[in-house]
């Protein structure tokens, strides 16, 4: 038998094997995990930037830290993306901070208040609403912020603050990559085992449709979800369900290629 002929048959055993593998991890079961509200200090900040749980982080811009944190989440390895307030129909204007998002602004003040957002988070590969259950329904308003998404390449997620939101309706009609909240893990004084019970049940989801998204939050009882989260994640290591970038439940061109997804970044000698 010529050399020729052994090796066709292998080259075809491979090729089929490669192509077997890479649908096989298509089909595992993923989580993201956003975390909402960095930029400031608050309780959890420092626990999620210097440790091990793989988040997705969620600045909101224009705080006193936005900038800082959002370079140190990119050097810790993680995504970034901006948590964008927005005007609810109800709440104090002084949850939203500065330069939201609001009902009473032009379409050339909406645009320039998101690309200055973009500029303050540096690193941010997609963006989400903080509150916004006014704003999400208002078309006009919605549209102008995904065609700056769209600009800059960026993602959306719904953060699912009114089930009558136009976010993903608008996103699919200009093609941007887009997806909606699965499970809050918190709330504003949520204690561990609350949180701990929440990501049984972001379990249970990405074992029933392969993908969910949960959001969690920095705040008052931010190390709270930090324990939470963290004391839970050996349940999804056991039963095999990867957590990756939010970027990777979606069709976007961000970090196709994530080994060295949470693997901090390596830090250049300067040069004389």
């Amino acid at each position: 038998m010529s050399f020729q002929k052994i090796l066709c048959p292998l080259l075809v055993f491979f090729v089929a094997l490669l192509i077997s593998s890479s649908v096989i991890a298509n089909e595992t079961e993923q989580v993201a995990i956003i975390i909402d509200d960095f930029g400031g200090e608050v309780k959890g900040v420092d626990s999620f930037l210097t440790g091990t749980i793989p988040i997705t982080v969620a600045v909101m811009p224009f705080m006193e830290h936005s900038t800082a944190q959002a370079e140190k989440a990119h050097e810790a390895g993680l995504e970034v993306m901006i948590h964008m307030p927005m005007e609810p129909k109800k709440g104090k204007a002084s949850w939203l901070g500065p330069k939201a998002i609001t009902s009473d602004l032009s379409n050339e003040e909406i645009r320039k208040r998101v690309i200055e957002a973009i500029e303050n988070v540096p690193h941010a590969k997609g963006i989400n609403n903080h509150m916004g259950s006014k704003i999400v329904e208002d078309e006009r308003i919605i549209r102008v912020i995904l065609e700056v998404c769209a600009e800059y390449g960026l993602y959306i997620v719904d953060s699912g603050t009114s089930p009558n939101s136009v976010i993903t309706r608008l996103a699919n009609e200009l093609d941007i990559p887009c997806a909606s909240r699965s499970i809050f893990l918190d709330d504003t004084l949520s204690s561990r085992q609350h949180v701990q019970k929440q990501m049984g049940s972001l379990l249970r989801l990405a074992k029933k449709n392969k993908k969910a998204i949960a959001i969690g939050h920095v705040g008052i009882k931010g190390h709270e979800t930090f324990a939470g989260i963290e004391n839970t994640l050996s349940l999804f290591q056991k039963e095999k369900v990867a957590v990756v970038p939010i970027s990777h439940l979606l069709d976007t061109n961000v970090d196709k290629d994530h080994s060295d997804f949470w693997k901090p970044k390596e830090k250049k000698e300067p040069t004389e």
